[in-house]
């Protein structure tokens, strides 16, 4: 059922004060800071029929109203209004991805990082399954007379260096024929091709043999199974900070969850192809006993490619305008990273003319 547009402003008031001040809000208040037009007696029969209909609740008859989960979720579908990101918020963010960043994990670890700091939430980022990236290239760097570093490139870009030693006698041609030699084999393979034993593995020659174990080694570190226990959570302690866990059983069970981090993943996981996924309450409920709390969500790419998810988890009453548009302007720096170690400086100076234009408007 539709509420009317007097409700709808009424309820924002609401929301608004509850994300700010974590007490509850009487008519007299909302009048005060939120609707002066209205009279205190309109505001009150109006504060009565959204109790009726589930959006508000009383938690003692001499106190203000706060909001409910319903009321959450109406207010980010159709209330919540657009904030743009201080000029110390967006410094921060530059200060995480302005630098080099080469491999997958430096790109979710550096995300999870930046929105807990910005949101002062717990934060948490999440690998998209890769088995489906394709190897593009794989190279063999000497680095010392015994060692060498492997070096795979996919369509996501870098995944991540290994050592290799090496035998004696081991030049640099050797390196690069060697890596010219397993990128001809392996390349314009996804991942999950390479992991299977078939005619890939068994026609290369045995001289290679080391080097493709080490290969196998990060792809398999890589791999969906494994990537469950790389979920990156940043701030963990910064939920004992909010009101709402100031109750030791609800820290306790709150804590619980982020420790058992394989249980996020359904939640993270976005299978709507939506951008941005806000998830309230009962919308979290992966099991019996869940803490209430709300966890939202956005996927990131780079250069298209969607890499994974990150977002934040915290109480219903958080600040969910600070929070989507952390989310967004991340999302926009990321995509304009780099694919890979080595690309032009013409990546980076489109991510900073992004950037700049970001910093002009909040001038």
């Amino acid at each position: 059922m539709g509420i009317s547009g007097r409700k709808e402003k009424i309820l924002q008031a609401v929301v608004d004060s509850y994300i700010n001040s974590c007490e509850p809000i009487s008519s007299a208040e909302i009048k005060e800071h939120h609707l002066p037009a209205l009279s205190t007696a309109t505001i009150r029969n109006e504060l009565a029929s959204l109790e009726e209909m589930g959006y508000l609740v009383q938690p003692h008859t001499s106190a203000g109203r706060i909001p409910t989960a319903e009321a959450y979720r109406l207010y980010v579908e159709r209330l919540m209004p657009k904030r743009k990101l201080t000029r110390s918020e967006l410094k921060t963010v530059k200060r995480y991805f302005n630098r080099k960043i080469t491999e997958l994990d430096d790109v979710l670890k550096s995300t999870a990082k930046v929105i807990s700091e910005i949101t002062n939430l717990t934060s948490v980022a999440y690998a998209q399954d890769i088995n489906d990236a394709m190897i593009q290239n794989i190279k063999i760097v000497k680095v010392t007379d015994s060692t060498a570093l492997v070096i795979i490139v996919t369509s996501l870009g870098i995944l991540k260096d290994a050592t290799l030693s090496l035998g004696a006698n081991v030049d640099d041609d050797y390196c690069k024929t060697t890596g010219d030699f397993i990128t001809g084999v392996f390349a314009n393979h996804t991942i999950s091709e390479v992991l299977k034993p078939n005619s890939l593995i068994k026609n290369v020659r045995k001289e290679y043999e080391r080097v493709f174990k080490t290969v196998l080694k990060i792809l398999r570190s890589y791999s969906h199974e494994e990537m469950l226990s790389d979920i990156v959570l940043e701030g963990s302690a910064k939920i004992l900070e909010q009101p709402e866990y100031a109750n030791l059983q609800k820290a306790k069970a709150m804590l619980e969850l982020l420790d058992a981090k394989e249980e996020l993943v359904p939640v993270l996981k976005n299978n709507d192809d939506m951008n941005l996924s806000i998830k309230i309450g009962k919308d979290n409920e992966i099991r019996e006993g869940m803490p209430e709390c709300a966890i939202v969500t956005a996927s990131y790419s780079i250069n298209g490619v969607n890499i994974g998810q990150a977002g934040v988890i915290g109480p219903i009453r958080m600040d969910y305008p600070k929070v989507v548009s952390v989310l967004d302007y991340i999302g926009k720096t990321i995509n304009m990273l780099p694919e890979h170690a080595g690309a032009s400086s013409d990546g980076d100076a489109r991510r900073d003319d992004v950037l700049d234009d970001d910093d002009r408007e909040d001038k």
